[in-house]
């Protein structure tokens, strides 16, 4: 079966944030995201608005996507984690469930060690939830029903419509 579209689900949509917004304090940092391997931002906490989390989100993805490639070349399946270490700030990524991208940037206020134990749990739940979209998706898609508004177009009634 191909893979089934990823819907976000207002239920699992607030379980999501209130993980993030938990790790935020957990971890005693700036802020994080959840970006999806292809650039887009799901999620956000934090000091958000001082930054462009468009490009924050795509430059994250494709980090990813170059490690993956770093990766390969040495005989690894990917990276899980990365971290980058900064003058004033720090940024640890790593990848959840194999889906998502979690971004948490922090300071000297916290210490490495304490972001990674925190993000190891935070990263658990967050697999769970995600397993449960992905259920509820394949489910939806077993059944025939569908989330998407336009689904039932076809081509035929968007020609229609533009003659």
């Amino acid at each position: 079966m191909a893979n089934p579209q990823l819907v976000m689900y207002d239920e699992e949509f607030k379980q999501i944030q209130g993980t993030i917004e938990r790790l935020l304090r957990e971890a005693n940092s700036k802020v994080i995201f959840l970006v999806d391997k292809n650039g887009q931002l799901i999620a956000g906490v934090g000091e958000v608005d001082k930054f462009d989390t468009t490009s924050l989100a795509s430059l994250t993805a494709g980090n990813i996507a170059a490690t993956g490639g770093l990766a390969k070349l040495i005989g690894e399946k990917e990276f899980s984690i990365l971290f980058h270490e900064g003058e004033k700030d720090n940024l640890h990524i790593s990848i959840v469930g194999g889906r998502v991208i979690l971004v948490v940037l922090f300071d000297s206020r916290s210490s490495l060690g304490l972001v990674r134990l925190r993000v190891k749990k935070a990263s658990d739940e967050l697999t769970t939830i995600f397993n449960r979209l992905m259920q509820k998706s394949e489910e939806k898609e077993k059944s025939g029903e569908t989330d998407f508004p336009f689904a039932e177009i076809t081509d035929d009634d968007i020609d229609n419509l533009f003659r």
